[in-house]
């Protein structure tokens, strides 16, 4: 089924400060949407609202079509969002935190799985260490491992290429690339210079009114 996730006359005020206003998007299967802006200009307020997390905004958003407050539930379903903290749980390993990541989502998952991912993210080797133990960007590839293990066609990001080195940083667009062109979509923030030769399109915050382009 294709995705199609839109926000329209999007508004959100904080502190007696608009972040943005008057904001339209669509993000659709195949795609990236890139929000972009400087520090404090809403980017992660936008990701937490379209991910559901949030309901103090003006506007409207809709998911396949239907008001998103009506099909919540199903758009839970199609959803993988990873903050800007990694999430992770220093006193579990890494693969205790993946276990618990699947426990969570409900999607069950193995050993054998969950070993696959942390190869897949660098991290064979460090399965049994407390993340506690870990660098910050090893960390945030434990982080990253749920992508290989939620099979989600939504993916919203906030700062994932944070702390992670320039091989991690190239594994991670090929990743990126391969979701979208098998038809999800991702939304996403990041300060890091992008080479993912898929369609992305852009929103940028900061002066109180968001401007897509294409």
């Amino acid at each position: 089924m294709s995705l199609r996730l839109q926000a329209r006359k999007l508004a959100c005020e904080r502190d007696g400060r608009w972040l943005f206003r008057d904001l339209d998007l669509e993000i659709r299967s195949g795609e990236i949407l890139r929000v972009e802006g400087p520090n404090g200009s809403g980017k992660t307020t936008l990701l937490k609202i379209l991910s559901g997390q949030l309901a103090d905004y003006e506007g409207s958003i809709f998911w396949r079509d239907a008001p998103l407050r009506r099909v919540h539930r199903n758009f839970l379903a199609s959803l993988l969002y990873l903050g800007h903290a990694p999430g992770v749980k220093a006193a579990l390993t890494p693969l205790e935190n993946l276990a618990w990541y699947q426990a969570m989502a409900g999607t069950g998952g193995t050993e054998a799985q969950r070993m696959s991912a942390l190869e897949m993210v660098g991290l064979r080797g460090f399965e049994d260490l407390p993340a506690g133990q870990l660098s910050a960007g090893q960390q945030r590839r434990v982080a990253l491992a749920r992508l290989e293990l939620t099979p989600r066609p939504l993916w919203v990001l906030d700062e994932p290429f944070t702390a992670i080195d320039r091989e991690g940083v190239a594994d991670l667009e090929a990743r990126l690339a391969a979701h979208v062109r098998g038809g999800g979509s991702v939304v996403l923030t990041t300060h890091q210079a992008l080479d993912i030769p898929v369609p992305m399109c852009r929103v940028r915050l900061g002066e109180g009114k968001g401007n897509v382009a294409s």
